[in-house]
């Protein structure tokens, strides 16, 4: 009897640890594996006549489907079916089509003349008045002086009218306007050229290497000679070689952006910018471009190492293709600390032309002059304002009259 007991015992523990460990089986504990549920055998689906929609007349049989309860919200379909994906295509930016070379200069005038209101005037007031004695020459003196037109010029107008009020002796504003219009534009010197180089050469796109010192608004200048070009039918690449200032070459690349024009840069800081600028030369020939423009960093006239690093550059770039153009870009607000930085600048790198930024508002015509005067090459562009088309081709009689308007 008490091995009968025994033997119920050793039973019921038994049967204890097997209902526990089959609770545990079927229920999922933390961090243990869940498996998945069966899925449930689908019905067969019955063969349909016209798929019909909810609430309309079946005349042709099939199954009706019987509307949901009304507080019943309709299911919602667990995966979506390619149809019922709506794929928009992302919007194609828009261009912008740049001014045209003869509307900016006709748009822009009024803003020269409006800058150099005090030359023209102040000159027309000195001269036109009675009782022209040494002392209201020196004022003439003085005025075109302070207009940065320089000592060698500003003697060789003062002479030239001296001479002239000696001989004809008239104080008449039409008379005197005549003469200063004249003196003036020979001075600016109308015969030179003033086209920038942006035709094919060969085989090859012509090479614009862009210079100048920081906050002359170079990076800019570039962007906005792009747009240039670009209104004159040119196929233009943009090189970024400006890599030591943060955020230059994204700057370029958005000028560009703007009117279709590809920027080859770098995306690392501190990039060996020789190698940016042979890279976009590269580019340039194998895309069969019009023109290459070349911006470099702002580099001070001063430092000696970076002025070495421009000339790496021109050595570099002139591996695969000469160079066509270095323009200079000076700001016409420095005046005379404008020519110093021209002067080292073409010692290295051998300026061709000069782009005169704002010239605008305070800064002095007379600039233009003396510039050309002491490098022996000429202004080709002027910017005159911020917005994207205000760079212009310079125009000397368009310059000179603005000067006496």
């Amino acid at each position: 009897m008490d091995q009968l007991w025994e033997y119920l015992v050793v039973a019921g523990v038994l049967l204890v640890a097997i209902v526990a460990g089959l609770a545990a089986f079927l229920r999922p504990g933390r961090g243990g594996r869940t498996k998945d549920l069966p899925k449930p055998t689908p019905k067969p689906t019955p063969t349909p006549g016209p798929r019909p929609d909810i609430g309309d007349e079946h005349p042709t049989g099939g199954v009706d489907t019987l509307p949901p309860p009304a507080d019943t919200a309709p299911a919602e379909p667990d995966v979506l079916e390619p149809d019922d994906v709506l794929l928009e295509e992302p919007p194609t930016p828009t261009l912008e089509r740049p001014d045209s070379a003869r509307g900016r200069l006709q748009r822009l005038r009024a803003r020269l003349a409006r800058s150099n209101t005090a030359l023209g005037k102040g000159l027309l007031a000195l001269l036109t008045r009675g009782g022209l004695d040494e002392a209201a020459w020196e004022e003439v003196e003085d005025t075109l002086l302070a207009a940065d037109l320089g000592v060698d010029a500003t003697t060789e107008l003062v002479d030239s009218l001296r001479s002239q009020v000696a001989v004809d002796g008239t104080r008449d504003e039409a008379t005197v306007r005549g003469w200063l219009r004249t003196d003036l534009l020979a001075l600016v010197d109308p015969g030179m050229d003033r086209a920038v180089a942006s035709h094919r050469v060969g085989d090859r796109p012509a090479i614009v290497l862009v210079v100048g010192v920081n906050g002359t608004g170079k990076t800019t200048t570039v962007g906005k000679l792009a747009r240039v070009l670009v209104a004159e039918d040119k196929d233009v690449i943009l090189g970024a070689a400006d890599t030591f200032r943060a955020a230059a070459a994204d700057q370029l690349e958005t000028w560009g952006a703007r009117v279709g024009v590809p920027t080859v840069r770098s995306h690392k800081d501190g990039a060996d910018p020789a190698a940016v600028a042979f890279d976009a030369v590269k580019a340039g020939i194998e895309l069969e471009a019009d023109v290459v423009l070349l911006d470099t960093a702002g580099r001070l006239h001063n430092k000696t190492n970076l002025m070495d690093e421009l000339g790496k550059i021109k050595r570099v770039v002139e591996k695969q293709a000469p160079i066509d153009e270095v323009l200079l870009v000076l700001d016409a607000t420095t005046g005379q600390n404008g020519l110093r930085q021209a002067e080292v600048f073409a010692s290295v790198v051998g300026i061709t032309g000069i782009v005169l930024t704002k010239l605008d508002g305070t800064a002095k015509g007379g600039i233009v002059v003396a510039v050309q005067r002491k490098l022996g090459v000429p202004v080709k562009l002027v910017g005159l304002g911020e917005g994207p088309d205000d760079l212009a081709p310079f125009d000397p009689e368009a310059f000179v009259d603005a000067i006496l308007a």
